[in-house]
């Protein structure tokens, strides 16, 4: 059945309203921090960018876009004020979920928390700095909970593991990790590196297998390399565990 739905957050970030701007106008700024969404940024009111059609374009205060069919409807705003050391962001994502609502909404809140984190530490950190987006996915059947276990235990962090630790592994085909947590919650843990951001999210609960999201900010970074070397990671990792 479908339903409307609404998501607020207002949040302080790091960077000036145009670095903002850019981090979430920009397909180089969004595939640092949240996933690639389409190439180049938009022009105006009316351009079809990332799929969505702007309905807002007042650089760099205010963009909104807009994604309609019969039965689908995804909106996002991005509003940005400057503020004391910084900018501040009030975000509104709204549509139509269909299905499970009480568990896409509650996966798409929690995911949207993850995200804004990641943009904080994007700005904070890496900000203008072309990346490289790495996508990896788990065995299909990776949705038990056990599944995610898995990959924490696999990167070192035992029940103790808190936000401020230190990770070092080593994943081949993709080199030495050595990174800190900067994120920590039962379904997501984010690691930041010199030259990265490394995201893991368990995603049982929304259908879809455990997950790696990387956000590589080194000028050599491979893609099709990385990619490979994370998936054979989390195969080794889950597989390992069901043994």
């Amino acid at each position: 059945m479908s339903r409307e739905f609404e998501i607020r957050r207002e949040v302080e970030l790091p960077g000036t309203p145009e670095q903002v701007w850019d981090a979430v106008a920009t397909g180089n700024g969004a595939a640092g921090w949240m996933f690639p969404t389409g190439e180049g940024a938009p022009s105006g009111v009316g351009e079809v960018w990332a799929g969505h059609t702007v309905t807002v374009f007042d650089p760099p205060r205010h963009i909104a876009v807009r994604a309609e069919s019969d039965e689908f409807t995804n909106a996002l705003d991005y509003q940005i004020e400057a503020a004391p050391g910084g900018a501040v962001l009030r975000y509104v994502h709204s549509g139509i979920l269909t299905g499970d609502w009480d568990a896409q909404y509650d996966g798409a809140s929690r995911h949207t928390d993850f995200y804004l984190h990641s943009l904080g530490e994007y700005l904070g950190h890496f900000a203008g700095r072309t990346v490289t987006y790495v996508g990896a996915s788990g065995p299909e059947d990776a949705l038990e909970p056990s599944a995610f276990a898995a990959v924490r235990a696999a990167l070192g962090m035992g029940s103790d593991a808190a936000v401020g630790d230190r990770v070092s592994i080593d994943v081949a085909g993709a080199g030495r990790v050595d990174a800190e947590v900067d994120y920590l919650q039962d379904i997501f843990i984010g690691l930041r590196g010199d030259d990265a951001l490394y995201r893991f999210y368990g995603r049982g609960g929304m259908g879809m297998p455990v997950f790696a999201g990387h956000h590589l900010f080194a000028e050599d970074a491979d893609r099709e390399a990385a990619e490979a070397a994370w998936t054979a990671w989390l195969e080794q990792a889950i597989v390992g565990v069901r043994r």
